[in-house]
């Protein structure tokens, strides 16, 4: 029987754990015997300890004991974990067990935990969007996508936030025994098999400036209360009171994104805050966000989310 381990640790994230187990039990249903999945949870120690919702884990194994081989190891978030640094016994048994899994990886901010282990150096990954960037900047040589439900980069796998774990246990489980049993196993939990679009249709893309009194956040401002509006450089550099060429140069350096690239994340976040909260024609969203036709909309969307405005609205929509 495969062999997977998911590590768990004081303040994990319980469905980070129920998720991919409950993927993993219910493919045994539709599995032989011999191919069927044998899960464990392995910790510190063998003391229960509670997840960040108060709920209470037991661990079958801890980190210390000799083990047979695992074919999997998984390592849950939590929301803490981001912050702190793991247990050294976490971190040693991580890196112990990575190089000798057929798969290792992580779920949500698990990827940080491998982040301490050096096993995410150079490799492409992901994790929850609001934590894609802290990742990118506390393990620089790693290259984070800030969009995707889950990656595979060879033997490493990691997923985004929290129920992306579904995704990822089902990605797996159509590897194992192909998109047939993984169909079964999703419309058992009443989930897709395959979740259309990436992450970003959870996060929004804008963020307050850090100086709310600078001349780029005056800029900010300005787009997002006429974001009906066509916008160059210039236009913006003379709100800012600065030459466009240094104003451009300005902006880059304070938010990492040019100004073209601002003013269509603005747009984007206007319609789908309208999408979310309003009956409006598609084309009049499209029109009072400044894209001018509900085509170029949709492109942008597809583009930048992997969904249309309709297939938004339809998933996002709240009276």
């Amino acid at each position: 029987m495969p062999r997977v381990a998911i590590a768990i640790f004081p303040g994990v994230q319980a469905l980070d754990v129920a998720g991919p187990l409950d993927v993993f039990a219910e493919a045994n249903l539709f599995i032989d015997g011999t191919d069927r999945y044998d899960v464990a949870l392995l910790a510190a120690d063998s003391e229960p300890l509670r997840a960040s919702n108060g709920i209470r884990f037991v661990a079958d194994e801890t980190f210390g004991e000799r083990h047979s081989r695992f074919d999997l190891a998984l390592m849950a978030g939590g929301p803490a974990l981001p912050e702190i640094t793991p247990d050294p016994r976490l971190t040693h048994w991580l890196a112990n067990v990575a190089s000798q899994c057929e798969r290792y990886g992580s779920i949500c901010t698990g990827a940080f935990a491998l982040g301490h282990a050096g096993l995410i150096d150079d490799r492409h990954v992901t994790t929850h969007w609001q934590h894609a960037q802290q990742l990118a900047t506390q393990f620089p040589k790693a290259r984070v996508d800030f969009d995707r439900i889950y990656l595979r980069d060879e033997r490493l796998v990691t997923s985004a936030g929290v129920t992306a774990g579904i995704d990822l246990a089902l990605a797996l489980v159509t590897e194992d025994h192909g998109p047939q049993v993984a169909l079964k196993v999703a419309k058992r939990l009443v989930v897709f098999s395959q979740r259309q679009g990436g992450q970003s249709q959870f996060s929004p893309y804008l963020t307050a400036p850090a100086d709310e009194t600078s001349p780029v956040a005056r800029v900010q401002t300005h787009v997002m209360a006429n974001i009906r509006e066509n916008f160059t450089v210039r236009q913006l550099s003379d709100v800012a009171g600065m030459s466009a060429r240094n104003f451009a140069r300005i902006f880059v350096q304070e938010t990492g994104v040019t100004p073209h690239e601002f003013v269509e994340r603005a747009r984007m976040d206007a319609a789908r805050k309208l999408l979310e909260s309003s009956g409006a024609a598609l084309k009049t969203i499209a029109y009072d966000c400044g894209f001018g036709t509900a085509d170029r909309m949709r492109i942008v969307f597809t583009k930048r989310i992997g969904a249309t405005p309709k297939q938004y609205r339809e998933r996002f929509r709240h009276e």
